[in-house]
C-alpha cells in the first residue's frame, strides 16, 4: 500500500498545520493509501478521513486540536441524543467505509479551554454557571459547543486500534449511525475532574460494534451505549443493538452504561470479562420518564470489580435537572432549534422506558476499608417495572445493601453479600451533576 508521510509537516505544536494534513489524507483516499503521521504533535482544526485508506500513528505522534472557535464548521450530527447542527470532532470518519486508523499515537483535544468555557475558570460561571441560574440547566450541555476527539458516522467497517484519546472537549470517541466497527487495544486518559461530559467510548443508534482491550480513564461514563434522547430519538428510532464489550480494564469514570439516551431502543448487548478498578459503577442503566424507549436483551458476565462504590445500579429516573427539560415562565427570549427538541414531548400513550431481560452473572466485588459502597441500586418504574432479572453466581462486599424495587420476575440464585451497615440516604441520588 503507498504511504504518505508527514515529514517537512511543521510538528511543534507552534503553529496550525490543518490544510497540509488534510491535503494527505484526501490524497491518501485517492488512492486507497496510507497516512503515516510521524513522531511530533501536529496543531490542527478537524479532519476529514474518507473511505479505503488507513491512517497511521508512529509512537510519539499527536494530534492536538486548535482552540479557536471560527475553525470549527458546524456538520449535522447527534450530541447528548439531540440531532443539530454542533462542532466535528478533531478526527472524523463521517458517511466512509473501509478505514483503519492504528497505532501507538495520541488525540489530544485541547481540553482546558472548553472545559472553562463550560464551567469558567472557578467552576462557578461559564455557560453552566449562568443556565443554572436561569433555570436552565438541561440546556447547558447542548449550547456550551465542545468538540469531541473521535467521531465516527453513518459509517462501515472501521477499525480503531491502540490509539490513545485525552483531554476532550466533551466525549472521547462517539460511533453514531454505524455498523460494523472494531474498537481494540484504546486507551482513554480523560479523568481530569475539571473535564465535563468526557465519556470513554460512546456507541450510538449503531449495530455489530466491538469493543475490546480498551483501558478507560474518565470524568464520565467509561463506555456508554445510547440510541436518542426524548422525542427526537423516539422520531428518528434507530435502535443500538448487537453491540459486545469484554476484556477492558476500566479505572476511574461511572462504569459500563446503557442510556440515559435510550428512546430509540437498545437490544442485544453483551458485556464481559472486564475489570473495574475504583470506578464510580460497574454495570448501569439510567433513563428518564421522557425517554421512553426500551432495553432489552442484556447479558452481563465475569466482571471483576475493587472499590467500586455502585455494582449494580439501575436507575431510570435519572438526575431530573438534566432529563426534564421546560422553560422558565419568565422567559422572553429566542428558542434555539435544539432547544424545540428537547422540549418536545413523546406522546403519552408511549409507555415509560421498558427494562426486561438482564442476565448478570460471575460478579465479584470487593472493598477496602475506605470505600464506601452500595451493592444494588435497583429502581424500576412502578407503572411499569423492570421484567425478567436474573442474578447468578455473585460475590458482593458492600458498606450496605442499597435497594430493589418495581421488578418482576427476579431471580437471584448463588448471590453472595457481605454488607457492613445500614443504608446511607446519602447514596439514594448518585450522578445528579
Amino acid at each position: 500500500m503507498k504511504e504518505y508521510r508527514t515529514a517537512g509537516i511543521i510538528n511543534d505544536g507552534s503553529a496550525a498545520v490543518t490544510e497540509k494534513l488534510q491535503s494527505l489524507l484526501d490524497m491518501a483516499a485517492e488512492e486507497h493509501a496510507a497516512v503515516i503521521i510521524e513522531k511530533g504533535t501536529y496543531l490542527t482544526a478537524p479532519l476529514f478521513i474518507r473511505s479505503s485508506m488507513r491512517l497511521v500513528f508512529e509512537e510519539g505522534a499527536e494530534l492536538r486540536a486548535v482552540t479557536d472557535e471560527s475553525l470549527y464548521p458546524l456538520i449535522d450530527t447527534r450530541i447528548g441524543g439531540i440531532s443539530g447542527k454542533w462542532y466535528p470532532a478533531l478526527l472524523n470518519v463521517l458517511s466512509a467505509h473501509d478505514v483503519e486508523i492504528s497505532g501507538k499515537g495520541i488525540l489530544d483535544g485541547n481540553g482546558q479551554y472548553w472545559w472553562d468555557k463550560y464551567w469558567g475558570e472557578d467552576e462557578k460561571g461559564g455557560y453552566r454557571g449562568r443556565y443554572d441560574g436561569s433555570g436552565l440547566r438541561w440546556a447547558a450541555d447542548y449550547d456550551a459547543m465542545r468538540p469531541r476527539n473521535l467521531l465516527i458516522s453513518d459509517s462501515r467497517n472501521i477499525t480503531i486500534r491502540d490509539i490513545t484519546s485525552r483531554n476532550p472537549g466533551m466525549w472521547n470517541i462517539h460511533v453514531l449511525y454505524s455498523q460494523d466497527i472494531l474498537i481494540e487495544g484504546v486507551s482513554v486518559d480523560a479523568d481530569d475532574p475539571h473535564g465535563p461530559s468526557t465519556d470513554g467510548i460512546d456507541i450510538d443508534s449503531s449495530s455489530y460494534v466491538t469493543v475490546r482491550k480498551c483501558t478507560v480513564r474518565t470524568n464520565d461514563d467509561s463506555i456508554c451505549i445510547k440510541s436518542g434522547r426524548d422525542a427526537d430519538g423516539y422520531r428518528i428510532g434507530r435502535p443500538c443493538h448487537n453491540i459486545t464489550v469484554e476484556n477492558c480494564t476500566l479505572l476511574k469514570g461511572f462504569g459500563v452504561t446503557i442510556g440515559s439516551e435510550v428512546s430509540g431502543g437498545v437490544h442485544d448487548i453483551n458485556i464481559r470479562n472486564m475489570a473495574f478498578r475504583g470506578t464510580d459503577c460497574g454495570f448501569r442503566i439510567k433513563s428518564a420518564r421522557p425517554r421512553r424507549g426500551y432495553i432489552r436483551n442484556v447479558i452481563v458476565s465475569n466482571l471483576e470489580m475493587e472499590d467500586v462504590r455502585y455494582p449494580v445500579h439501575i436507575c431510570l429516573d435519572w438526575n431530573p435537572a438534566y432529563s426534564y427539560c421546560s422553560l422558565p415562565e419568565d422567559y422572553a427570549g429566542d428558542i434555539p432549534e435544539m432547544w424545540k427538541k428537547l422540549l418536545e414531548r413523546i406522546p403519552g400513550e408511549v409507555p415509560l422506558t421498558s427494562v426486561e431481560n438482564l442476565l448478570i452473572k460471575n460478579v465479584a466485588a470487593r472493598i477496602s476499608g475506605k470505600t464506601r459502597s452500595r451493592a444494588f441500586n435497583i429502581e424500576g418504574y412502578e407503572e411499569n417495572p423492570i421484567k425478567n432479572l436474573v442474578m447468578e453466581n455473585i460475590s458482593i462486599e458492600a458498606s450496605e445493601f442499597g435497594v430493589i424495587s418495581a421488578v418482576n420476575g427476579l431471580s437471584m440464585n448463588s448471590v453472595k453479600l457481605s454488607v457492613r451497615g445500614s443504608n446511607d440516604s446519602r447514596n439514594d441520588g448518585y450522578d445528579n451533576r
